[in-house]
């Protein structure tokens, strides 16, 4: 019975990879593989739908969704105040078209990890890669490795104190916050971002030798079809740096203070509130059952991010009031922008919920925790296949830390283990195998670039996958020596 309930779990998760790669939403796939999982198990499936898929789902809206929110806001704003494209611009400036790979990876680096979305950052930064590639000559398909490794990698589940979303969803889970083990993710982040641009000079060497210069590149999906890029059109290659001189609403473009100063708010505003504000203010009032009969670890580092958010959404509007022409329209675009993702995700929790509730999910975790090497290995092994699988670091994290979160606090708790340390194995590990060929921004990427799979993808496995991989090894053995730091 068991190997059938195992067959229902790898066809479910087959269909989930195999659709989603051609491109179906997963809003649909989710509870379609969960369902299908639930009934090749012998299991009642409508009762999965509403009862198991659903809560789940709910649960991680309710928890996640204000995060969504906030950030989606500040990306729009920060996009329409032409704030991105002018911290874009001095990185241009600044290295010049001879660094051409390096500046384009610390623009990325700079606009993540301040908190600006990943697909603002993608829809910016391929426009001024196209320029200074154009410039320096180097050929357009080394573009999607710099800006993956500048906006995926290290600013996203490695550096201490990021808003990337990866690095909230364990806080709830281990009672920790953004800043979790900083001096591992510092490492962790010297490793990524060290491997990424020895492999960046590589590449490039060998394109010069091989007398491979800049060619405009293919064309791209249609922005009249397809919704990531209708509103923004096709930008890619057709980027004028003289278009930050252009008006904003008659203010003229932000300098590099008045453009990078919210990104900082963001980093500072979370430390202080982490490690300063929450933990004077009295709580007690989370003890009553009507807010959920928690204590702050639950909720404090959710609550941080939150408010780093919030504050620097205020600042971002005092300083660009007079360049955000239409506030409104900016603010209700982010707020719709944030609910496809934040849906996207939580029907990927839901179908996780549904495979942890069949019985044969017992086999799979015993399989897990029973991996030699201890806790943090385990821990890594499952983060990393539950983002393979659904092609989303986000979602596999969910999935795997809904499901054996618990254990692994327990463990923890047992073997005298720091939470902390967990948190950063659990990050790092997610941010691996999801930049597989399916998931959702490595095509987008691709697409915005100009640029195939063919071309480009073995280089963003290599900056985002393999040098993700030997931070986290490198983190496991350190954390196991010495513990979290």
């Amino acid at each position: 019975m068991h190997a059938i309930g195992l067959l229902g779990i790898v066809v479910g998760l087959a269909l989930l990879v195999g659709f989603s790669y051609r491109g179906w939403t997963v809003l649909l796939l989710a509870p379609a593989a969960a369902l299908v999982a639930a009934a090749l198990s012998g299991q009642p499936v409508l009762a999965h739908w509403t009862q198991v898929f659903m809560p789940a789902a709910a649960g991680f809206l309710a928890q996640f969704f204000p995060l969504f929110l906030m950030g989606a806001i500040f990306g729009k704003l920060m996009e329409d105040s032409g704030s991105v494209r002018a911290i874009a611009g001095f990185m241009t400036g600044w290295l010049g078209p001879k660094r051409a790979l390096l500046a384009v990876v610390l623009a990325g680096a700079a606009v993540t990890y301040g908190g600006v979305s990943l697909f603002v950052a993608f829809f910016v930064l391929a426009p001024m890669g196209h320029a200074m590639f154009r410039a320096a000559d180097l050929p357009p398909r080394l573009m999607p490795a710099a800006i993956a490794l500048g906006t995926s990698t290290f600013t996203m589940s490695a550096l201490p104190g990021t808003p990337a979303i990866q690095n909230a969803i364990p806080m709830p889970f281990f009672g920790t916050t953004a800043f979790a083990a900083p001096g591992l993710g510092l490492i962790a982040a010297a490793i990524m971002l060290g491997f990424g641009l020895w492999w960046l000079g590589v590449v490039e060497r060998r394109a010069r030798r091989a007398g491979e210069g800049y060619r405009a590149p293919g064309p791209t999906r249609d922005a009249a079809t397809d919704p990531l890029l209708r509103e923004r059109g096709n930008m890619a290659g057709h980027f004028d740096p003289a278009e930050l001189s252009s008006s904003f609403n008659g203010a003229g473009p932000p300098g590099i203070v008045a453009a990078a100063l919210p990104l900082l708010v963001v980093v500072g505003v979370n430390l202080l509130t982490s490690l300063v504000v929450l933990p004077r203010l009295d709580t007690g009032y989370l003890a009553e059952r009507r807010f959920g009969g928690v204590d702050l670890t639950a909720v404090g580092g959710v609550w941080a991010v939150l408010i780093a958010l919030f504050v620097a959404n205020l600042v971002l509007v005092a300083l660009h009031w007079r360049r955000l022409s239409d506030l409104k329209r900016s603010i209700d675009a982010g707020a719709n922008a944030a609910v496809l993702p934040v849906l996207s995700v939580a029907s990927l929790v839901g179908f996780g919920a549904v495979v942890a509730s069949l019985p044969a999910f017992g086999l799979v975790k015993d399989w897990v925790l029973g991996i030699e090497g201890g806790p943090l290995v385990s821990l890594a092994v499952s983060t990393n296949l539950l983002a393979a699988l659904t092609g989303s670091a986000s979602g596999g994290l969910t999935i795997a830390l809904e499901a054996l979160g618990p254990t692994f606090m327990q463990v923890a708790h047992t073997t005298g283990l720091d939470p902390a340390l967990l948190h950063r194995v659990a990050v790092i590990g997610a941010g691996t195998l999801d930049s597989l060929p399916h998931n959702g921004a490595v095509v987008s990427l691709l697409a915005v670039c100009g640029c195939t799979h063919k071309e480009s993808y073995r280089d963003i496995v290599v900056v985002g996958i393999l040098g993700a991989l030997l931070a986290l090894v490198a983190v496991i053995a350190l954390g196991g020596m010495f513990g979290s730091f």
